[in-house]
């Protein structure tokens, strides 16, 4: 009995680690209306965000110092980039849309909308 209760501990803080640590803007994206969600970081394919982590086209990102916007569903990060043989940092806002499917990124100059990969299209 109580190895099956340590147990069942052990599995339910997994759990609850593994809630923790996803993201506001955890998810796959497709780059365009046709991409292929299946394909990350590819052009034609998808982005995704997972643990703090953004994985675009021959780049990644790690997203730290997250800072809340006030009166708005949206979070300013500092992206520390490396991709093709280079590193650099820049600041990027995410931000997701009124319709809760997608995410606006937006970087210095540009801003971009990405919609939802849903399950089916993985």
């Amino acid at each position: 009995m109580k190895l099956n209760l340590i147990s069942s501990s052990l599995l339910i803080g997994a759990v609850l680690a593994g809630i923790a640590h996803a993201g506001p803007y955890d998810g796959v994206y497709k780059q365009t209306v046709n991409a292929e969600c299946a394909l990350v970081g590819v052009d034609g394919g998808s982005l995704k965000i997972e643990d703090s982590i953004f994985y675009g086209v021959e780049v990644e990102c790690r997203m730290t110092k997250p800072v809340d916007i006030n009166d708005m569903d949206a979070t300013i990060y500092t992206m520390e980039c490396s991709g093709e043989g280079s590193t650099w940092d820049e600041r990027a806002i995410l931000m997701n849309d009124s319709s809760g499917e997608g995410i606006y990124m937006i970087w210095d100059g540009y801003a971009f909308r990405y919609e939802r990969c849903e399950e089916g299209e993985l």
